[in-house]
């Protein structure tokens, strides 16, 4: 089962999520028919955006983690919520690259150059909005590295997706880990150590590690203690409704013109993949609702 795993290690010095996350990104990998470059690359941004929304207070906070760089992949957007629901999507899911140096979804390359955005809409007049540059394109290095420069948070995180020979989701899954300010120099120590013995993510996933498993290599010797577990998974609140409501906010004037020319129109849903017909009857069935 997709989940997240909350904890606290070396008596409350060190916060961790450890999270499984294969059935979210094949669903994600399935409705946007993502190759396997793709695939990886959105299936480990999701995965931190389920973490990092299961971070959030509110039941109503969302966050959005969106990357815009020069690389083909033309940019990833996920936005999730604080039960660590996330949806997603990629500019261009039809990106094929050869494997990198070491043989592996050359993720770096795909997404190229450029920035990530980390917004947090917390119910405020205005969002939280952070950005870094990204500095290996990997998005689990660039996500620790934006801890550590716009939330002064000293992080780790690790990330990874593992393909099957078919193209479907084969692993996915990751980490984060906080030390809290109070953390002394033999927790970090001890920390750094464990962390020097992982060598990825997909290897402790594809051992067959569980998300509580993880934890306990991660957090040998430091007595983890497991506050909560989050069931997760994909999931868009697009509907028929919500995109009919949407287009009558366009006002009467704009509506009666699209009425008026006879013809359905569709809407897409970027995040989910879904299309929304609305024949010529429904227009002016809205055309009473519109201002």
């Amino acid at each position: 089962m997709d989940r997240i795993v909350r904890a606290m290690a070396a008596d409350a010095q060190i916060r961790i999520f450890t999270a499984y996350t294969k059935d979210m990104v094949e669903e994600a990998r399935s409705r946007h028919n993502t190759s396997p470059v793709c695939t990886a690359a959105l299936g480990r941004l999701m995965t931190a955006g389920s973490m990092m929304g299961a971070m959030l207070k509110g039941d109503a906070d969302i966050l959005t983690l969106r990357i815009n760089s020069n690389g083909p992949i033309e940019g990833v957007t996920v936005t999730a919520d604080s039960k660590g629901y996330v949806k997603g999507y990629v500019g261009n899911p039809n990106v094929i690259l050869p494997a990198n140096s070491v043989g592996k979804l050359d993720v770096a390359k795909a997404v190229g150059v450029g920035f990530m955005d980390v917004i947090k809409d917390l119910g405020l007049k205005e969002p939280y909005v952070g950005q870094t540059v990204l500095q290996t394109s990997e998005i689990a290095e660039d996500l620790t590295y934006y801890f550590a420069s716009s939330e002064q948070v000293p992080s780790s995180v690790g990330l990874g997706v593992l393909m099957n020979k078919d193209n479907t989701v084969r692993q996915a899954g990751g980490f984060i880990i906080q030390l809290m300010p109070f953390a002394s120099e033999e927790v970090i120590t001890k920390l750094e150590n464990n962390l020097k013995e992982i060598t990825s993510v997909t290897k402790m996933l594809d051992a067959g590690l569980s998300p509580e498993e993880m934890l306990d290599v991660i957090c040998k010797d430091l007595n983890p203690v497991i506050t909560d577990t989050i069931p997760v998974g994909f999931k868009c609140n697009c509907s028929f409704e919500k995109v009919s409501r949407a287009l009558i906010s366009v006002g009467k004037a704009d509506l009666q013109k699209m009425a008026d020319e006879g013809e359905s129109i569709n809407l897409h849903c970027d995040f989910c993949n879904t299309d929304y017909e609305f024949t010529h009857e429904d227009l002016v069935e809205m055309l009473k609702y519109a201002d």
